[in-house]
């Protein structure tokens, strides 16, 4: 089996993008055999800088997934009511002009390579909820109807869950909650010839529990409903670290099988891959994969990839 690497939150940061480092960097991906393909991200165009760079520099022979959430969380910087769960009008269909722009994207990629490259699209259930109003289940759903319909040249659609805005805490993303986004996706997929999945990332759902039982919880609630296509491993600590208290920052995972790198705080050890693969099934996934970031940014190319390579590995141990 092979796993899909979020490349684009490891990718080396210098002061200017730089083509010749970037390439350098997905050269190291392409020598990496466990390497399915990239979660790619999705900010308004194929490529944040150059989509003709991009298209000579990836391996023709990768598989991708999109993620809207840089996009997402661009917009709503400037319009908090940005999101397809929105329960304003105006920015819900912001939303849906920009997955429209997603679709153009994928389309484009596909031509390239002269296949279905593009696996999935992970979409997110902004904007964020807050204790006065926030989004819902209905405006979801009608949303999420809407994407179904359209023509995404064989990339499925899936919903990926957030940490979600729970009273009295602190959030990162603040979205809506599993239960409610299982309701928005079972009411959209009624009839749907296109059926909408779900998503969950190890260190959001973490993240949202203050815990290690957050993921098997959400990963539980998933498969009961049928949805489960997807999950993606990345660390969070409750510890103080270069990558924050119970922050969305792609923490690496700990030590596990003598990897040379690692994050020694992280909570996403041996043990919850284990737990979380045991629940999720990993023949029954669309995809799988592996999305970390690096402290300090100053690393180069090669330690970047030593860590892509360990969290790989851990995972290649484990789901065999």
């Amino acid at each position: 089996m092979g796993y899909f690497v979020g490349a684009y939150a490891t990718a080396p940061v210098t002061e200017s993008w730089d083509p010749a480092v970037q390439a350098e960097y997905l050269d190291g991906l392409k020598a990496m055999s466990n390497a399915r393909g990239l979660e790619h991200p999705f900010t308004g165009s194929l490529h944040p800088v150059d989509d003709d760079w991009f298209l000579s520099a990836i391996d023709p022979a990768w598989d991708f997934v999109f993620t809207g959430m840089p996009g997402v969380m661009q917009r709503l910087g400037s319009d908090a009511s940005f999101g397809i769960a929105s329960g304003v009008e105006a920015g819900r269909q912001a939303a849906l002009e920009f997955y429209e722009q997603a679709r153009q994207a994928i389309h484009k990629l596909n031509r390239h390579l002269g296949r279905q490259a593009v696996k999935a699209l992970l979409i997110h259930a902004a904007p964020r909820v807050t204790a006065d109003s926030g989004p819902g289940a209905a405006a979801l759903a009608t949303s999420l109807q809407t994407l179904a319909s359209w023509d995404w040249d064989g990339a499925a659609l899936v919903l990926e869950h957030c940490d979600a805005f729970v009273p009295g805490q602190s959030a990162d993303k603040g979205f809506l909650p599993i239960e409610t986004e299982i309701e928005a996706v079972v009411s959209a997929n009624r009839g749907a010839a296109s059926p909408v999945g779900l998503c969950i990332n190890w260190g959001r759902s973490a993240l949202e529990a203050r815990g290690v039982n957050g993921p098997v919880a959400h990963l539980e609630a998933a498969r009961a409903a049928g949805l489960l296509q997807g999950l993606m491993f990345s660390g969070v600590s409750g510890r103080e670290s270069p990558y924050g208290v119970w922050r969305d920052t792609h923490m690496p995972p700990a030590q596990a099988f003598d990897i040379p790198a690692f994050e020694p705080c992280s909570l996403l050890t041996e043990t919850e891959f284990r737990r979380c693969l045991e629940v999720a099934d990993p023949d029954k996934l669309d995809f799988m994969g592996i999305k970390i970031s690096v402290r300090p940014e100053s690393l180069g190319v090669a330690e970047r990839l030593a860590y892509i390579a360990g969290a790989l590995h851990i995972l290649e141990r484990i789901a065999g």
